[in-house]
């Protein structure tokens, strides 16, 4: 313990810094500070606004003490503390207020302890070995032991046909009928419906991701994701209409990443246009559902989106789902629309204003509104399709990774096709 400890991580962070508001804890803290081999001038005078105003402009230390005497809000000051702190920094906080509830909060805040002045050489000594050895363990990210993970993104080949209803709809279900933990990221950072369908606020967290990906960790997606329930959290925004979206989509790679780590099920309501400015997004997808309706306008953007899909995402097992569908009073017919992107329909809705209605009044997905209605039974069946696209991919068998499509013999249905009169 008397021994200089050295963070074994290169860079040029300082493995100490602590921001105290009093002379009596200082006097403490330096001492201690001298026996780990660390610079006693990195204990500086002054309480959490000053670490936040010096860490804005300088890198975080590996282990960082801020005193939270003089903080009146300290859970939102914490938080300001998260924005400026680079992952992996292991914060101490000390304080006078002795309240279980601020304790528990802090700690549910990622602190990783909290300690009460008037501070004792044993006290602070202790804490720090606690913050040594949580800093030099080792990331548990083995490959064994890693986690079953399945991503699913929901394009839209129009406006209004339906992704967001099926994305918030299969969120759901996956995580209330399968019980998977599961993330719903909502990527229409102006105008996504993902929250206002829950019923929920969306809170800063996309945008805060988007301006600062450096901040995207465990703790980041533990604080900035609201839930829905048990086993559904979303990160969605409404940012600005005045404000653009700024990024090379590099925060959104790092929230696929991290969702990973986290969740067992991803799900993606992807506007179309993130395929064109963002196309490395589906590197790590594992199925498409392209939802469509039975127009010309739609038949043409599926034609070309699955023609994009099939040249830089073809590792992805696709669905086609038709949402709306009203037999009598449609564009094009099945057939024609099935003639057209030269495929089969996946998946069939019917169109069921009463329904969608319902669920907007009770702030509830379409499925979850509807469980006994014909369009929560066809989303329950893409649901499972896609959970059995998981359960065939972990057995490792390229039979098992066939699909419902796999069973159609799309060339000898062309080629009828051909035949037939125009």
């Amino acid at each position: 313990m008397n021994a200089p400890w050295k963070a074994n991580t290169p860079g040029s962070r300082d493995p100490f810094a602590a921001f105290i508001c009093d002379d009596a804890a200082l006097d403490v803290l330096r001492p201690l500070v001298v026996e780990l081999g660390w610079q006693p001038e990195k204990c500086h005078k002054g309480g959490l606004r000053n670490a936040v105003q010096s860490l804005s402009i300088t890198a975080s230390p590996n282990i960082l003490m801020v005193d939270l005497s003089e903080s009146g809000d300290p859970l939102n000051d914490i938080n300001a503390l998260a924005e400026v702190c680079e992952p992996g920094t292991v914060v101490i906080a000390i304080g006078q207020v002795n309240d279980v509830r601020l304790y528990r909060d802090l700690i549910a805040s990622g602190i990783q302890d909290y300690l009460l002045k008037p501070l004792t050489a044993n006290q602070v000594r202790d804490a720090l070995a606690q913050a040594q050895a949580v800093f030099t363990a080792p990331r548990h990210q083995d490959g064994a032991g890693a986690k079953r993970h399945i991503s699913t993104a929901i394009v839209g080949t129009r406006g209004g046909v339906g992704a967001s209803m099926l994305a918030t709809s299969l969120g759901w279900a996956f995580s209330t009928e399968h019980k998977l933990p599961t993330a719903l990221l909502d990527l229409d950072v102006h105008f996504g419906t993902g929250a206002l369908t829950l019923d929920l606020e969306p809170g800063r967290g996309l945008t805060d991701a988007i301006e600062n990906p450096s901040r995207i960790d465990g703790l980041f997606i533990e604080r900035a994701m609201i839930r829905a329930n048990d086993n559904l959290a979303i990160l969605s925004a409404e940012a600005p209409i005045n404000t653009p979206l700024m990024t090379d989509g590099s925060a959104f790679v790092q929230l696929e990443e991290e969702f990973r780590q986290v969740f067992e099920m991803t799900v993606i309501d992807m506007p179309r246009n993130m395929l064109i400015n963002f196309p490395h997004l589906l590197a790590d997808v594992n199925c498409v559902v392209l939802a469509t309706e039975y127009t010309l306008a739609s038949a043409r953007d599926a034609i070309r989106i699955l023609s994009w899909l099939k040249a830089n995402a073809s590792h992805c097992q696709t669905f086609v789902v038709a949402n709306k569908v009203q037999p009598a009073s449609q564009e094009i017919s099945k057939a024609d629309f099935e003639a057209s992107i030269e495929r089969k329909v996946s998946y069939s809705i019917p169109y069921d204003v009463k329904a969608a209605t319902n669920a907007a009044k009770l702030g509830q997905t379409f499925a979850e509104a509807n469980r006994t209605a014909k369009g929560s039974a066809v989303i329950r069946e893409i649901a499972q399709a896609i959970v059995g696209v998981t359960d065939a991919a972990e057995n490792g068998d390229g039979k098992a990774k066939k699909s419902l499509l796999g069973k159609f013999d799309l060339k000898s249905l062309l080629a009828k096709k051909d035949k037939a009169p125009a």
